[in-house]
């Protein structure tokens, strides 16, 4: 990495603290380009990241909990006091999916086709010791937990023989399955319909409060997140522009970003119109980052002092919005 590379500084405490920082190159087909931002939140119970992020998804959020730690740089990220950036390979494998799990988008991408359900929830208790029966039946009460209809008969099934939403709870369960501290959620009701997103969210809702696990949820459905989210960073091209409650920022939001975010939301119409509100522009290529505020470009509030980095303004208690605007109360 050049020295003229930015750090990308993630801190997110839980009843497990993580505090580390990041350097991340990525490599795109045009050439390089950094994910230049300073990302702080505190993951507390369910949590959301929203908006433009620059693939921050998934795999994203994944590698930046597991995998691109400096420990001889910043300060030493713990998981139930153990130093994720001294473990080796066996004891990281050890925490995926014990600890730290994911539910993606794609329930069908997320199984493996060839195995049953019951022999791919099997295989995720590896490491417990229980003998097979236990472990079917630990397998069969979770789905009864996620409403699995005839959840026996289920573990003997393939993926392709479930619904695309029934699909989705067996993710699930298998994702909650050993009580992880930490759940990771890339958008888990985009490829669902209105009814089994709401049934989605329900089962979320009271999978975390049973299992008492973090959840980090990655959206861009602003309905989703009102309805699961305690806390929400927006984040713009990479960087977070805007934290607080769930309701500081749907309510006051004082981004420009994020208020036109809002804007834009279809259920926020008041009537019949042939165009959706948009925001002009294009999101910046982070090959040529733009100097000063990054949303500036495409902002209706721009002054001259968007010309330098902005700075984070604590607009009350829990709410902070980087922007030259955001006033504090």
């Amino acid at each position: 990495m050049n020295s003229g590379q930015r750090k990308v500084d993630v801190r997110a405490r839980t009843p497990y603290t993580y505090n580390s920082c990041f350097d991340i190159l990525c490599l795109s087909t045009g050439g390089e380009y950094e994910e230049s931002a300073t990302i702080a939140f505190d993951l507390m119970a369910n949590f959301d990241v929203k908006g433009h992020c620059m693939g921050f998804e998934l795999l994203d959020a994944a590698d930046l909990f597991l995998h691109y730690l400096r420990p001889d740089d910043y300060p030493e990220p713990d998981l139930e006091g153990e130093d994720l950036t001294r473990l080796g390979p066996a004891r990281m494998q050890e925490l995926r999916g014990q600890r730290i799990s994911t539910v993606s988008q794609d329930p069908m991408g997320a199984l493996n086709p060839v195995l049953s359900v019951g022999r791919q929830m099997r295989n995720i208790q590896y490491r417990s010791g229980r003998p097979r029966s236990e472990k079917d039946a630990r397998s069969e009460a979770m789905l009864r937990q996620v409403r699995i209809p005839d959840a026996q008969a289920a573990l003997a099934r393939y993926p392709h023989e479930f619904s695309g939403g029934m699909r989705q709870r067996v993710a699930i369960a298998m994702a909650l399955m050993m009580k992880p501290a930490l759940l990771i959620a890339d958008e888990p009701t985009t490829a669902l319909d209105a009814t089994l997103e709401v049934a989605t969210i329900e089962l979320l809702r009271e999978l975390q409060q049973d299992i008492a696990c973090s959840v980090l949820f990655i959206s861009h459905h602003l309905g989703v997140i009102a309805e699961l989210c305690d806390d929400v960073v927006v984040m713009y091209a990479g960087e977070v522009v805007e934290r607080g409650t769930t309701r500081q920022v749907f309510h006051t939001p004082r981004h420009p970003y994020a208020r036109r975010l809002l804007e834009c939301d279809p259920a926020r119409q008041s009537g019949r119109t042939r165009h959706l509100p948009t925001i002009p522009g294009e999101i910046p290529d982070l090959r040529q980052r733009p100097p000063g505020c990054v949303f500036a470009t495409r902002c209706d509030q721009r002054v001259d002092a968007c010309d330098k980095v902005p700075p984070d303004v604590a607009v009350e208690t829990g709410h902070v919005a980087r922007c030259v605007l955001a006033e504090a109360r």
